[in-house]
């Protein structure tokens, strides 16, 4: 902090020359400084000037930010879940709607003008259950595609925990200055982690380029593929930056199809190879696993085959999120279940025109019956990509942050030795049943130690009986003092 009570300025990252690599007019060396820099800063460093750059908290407050997504589960609604709009399909359902309640007025018009139109209702019956069962279908197959996505990223998680806790805790660290690299070269691998699962997510959103604020300085030191097209095509890198215009946006959020843009337009319109962030960043921390091999850092095979299959299970998350990623419910299955369900509820007019009295009634039932039906279609459609920005869809950003948070609380103290956890004054290991520290039992003699072990079960025990004794008779007593409140009402009512 500076003398006159004011913040110091971050710290702006500086072009670092770079062996066998060449900048934007082609001489070795250097960096293309064309691109804007951000302020640097390790996700495994104190975070006290440079803010978080996956906390939505830090974005701006737009008016769109209630509609756009994925939803922030640490905020907390309460209105009631039917009155909210945040995360509901009906705002994509307004058009359709509309369209439903046009049409089924000119159907009510011709009939009640031009002579009847109605049709019997075992139409209703017939195809009601087969539109049943295709939306069952559309809906149980998008949940599964849904619920496998969580289950990858819930596998992320549990993998970086691990390599975590081997790169820091497992590895040693070489004496003198060797030891100081040690210390840098395993930050810098609890950074490729989070590399690993943020450049995952933009590639679940088919973003390829390496200009956004969460990854560009996690991987602006690595030679890879997307660095690359980032530095030699900035201008096409920096166009997914931009926000959509007014009305794109609001046809977009009013899913109209004519509106919405290839999620693949950056990939198509690469000239560059973009090759594959995460799989490369892979290759950085399986050499790096190597060298820890290889230099005796890591000396217990166990921990070496615990490094190794995580790897492997980092490898098993990229490729099952690409599965799930591009492969969705073949287009026959969504086109025809999408016609079967508007020719159901186009139908259904001229069904309930000989079912209602007065038939004006069949207008606004018609809306409410497509509603009911259209909403499990649109569903079905809005969770079948877990991966993108919609409000239903994983919260990936939240994901990545809690991978940060663990490797934060993981490198955030050395390798802890046991004397100093275990010879501690308030370690009570014979917790609940003595409140005496470790010191205390040390200076007793080992069969008292054991007896006190044995004991503790029956220990348990009473203390279990007494706590039921007491809710028993705190329960006679709530009774007993309901039962006189009862008698003294009644003799006041007497009384009267």
């Amino acid at each position: 902090m500076a003398e006159d009570g004011h913040h110091a300025p971050s710290p702006v990252s500086e072009p670092v020359p770079v062996p066998g690599q060449t900048n934007g007019g082609g001489k070795p060396g250097g960096i293309n400084t064309n691109l804007p820099h951000f302020d640097e800063a390790s996700l495994t460093s104190p975070r006290v000037n440079t803010p978080n750059p996956f906390s939505r908290k830090n974005t701006s407050l737009d008016l769109d930010d209630y509609f756009s997504g994925p939803r922030d589960m640490q905020k907390h609604s309460k209105w009631p879940i039917f009155l909210q709009l945040h995360g509901s399909i009906l705002p994509k359902m307004i058009l359709p709607l509309l369209w439903m309640g046009a049409w089924a007025s000119a159907i009510w018009a011709i009939h009640e003008f031009h002579g009847h139109v109605d049709i019997d209702s075992i139409l209703l019956t017939v195809l009601g259950f087969v539109v049943g069962l295709g939306l069952s279908f559309r809906s149980s197959t998008a949940y599964e595609r849904y619920n496998e996505g969580r289950r990858y990223w819930a596998q992320l998680v549990l993998t970086s925990q691990n390599l975590g806790r081997v790169y820091w805790v497992h590895s040693k660290e070489r004496e003198g200055e060797e030891g100081k690299k040690d210390l840098l070269a395993k930050l810098t691998a609890l950074n490729l982690l989070v590399a690993f699962a943020t450049s995952l997510k933009h590639k679940l959103r088919y973003e390829p380029y390496t200009c956004y604020d969460d990854i560009q300085s996690l991987v602006g030191h690595l030679d890879t593929f997307a660095q690359r097209a980032t530095r030699e095509e900035p201008d096409d890198s920096l166009k997914q930056l931009k926000k959509p215009n007014f009305f794109k946006a609001v046809g977009e959020y009013l899913g109209v199809s004519f509106a919405a843009s290839n999620p693949r337009k950056m990939i198509k319109k690469a000239s560059r190879p973009l090759g594959n962030l995460p799989l490369e960043i892979l290759s950085y921390l399986a050499s790096y696993t190597d060298e820890l091999v290889a230099n005796g850092q890591l000396p217990v095979p166990m921990q070496q085959t615990l490094a190794y299959n995580n790897l492997a299970a980092l490898n098993d998350v990229l490729s099952g999120t690409d599965r799930v990623c591009n492969t969705p419910l073949p287009i026959a299955y969504s086109i025809a279940i999408g016609q079967i369900t508007w020719v159901y509820i186009m139908v259904l007019p001229f069904q309930l025109l000989s079912r209602l009295d007065p038939t004006f009634i069949m207008i606004p039932a018609t809306v409410v019956a497509s509603y009911i039906i259209l909403a499990f279609l649109f569903i079905g459609r809005e969770i079948e990509n877990p991966f993108g920005t919609d409000v239903n869809d994983l919260p990936l950003e939240a994901f990545c942050a809690q991978i940060a948070a663990d490797l934060d609380v993981i490198a955030s103290r050395r390798k802890p030795k046991t004397s100093e956890w275990v010879e501690s004054v308030e370690n009570r290991v014979m917790w609940p049943m003595s409140n005496s520290g470790w010191h205390v039992w040390m200076h007793r003699g080992e069969d008292k130690i054991r007896e006190a072990v044995a004991s503790k079960i029956e220990t348990h025990l009473e203390k279990k009986k007494e706590l039921d004794h007491l809710a028993e008779h705190a329960g006679i007593l709530g009774k007993v003092h309901s039962h006189r409140e009862k008698v003294t009402v009644k003799s006041a009512e007497e009384a009267v």
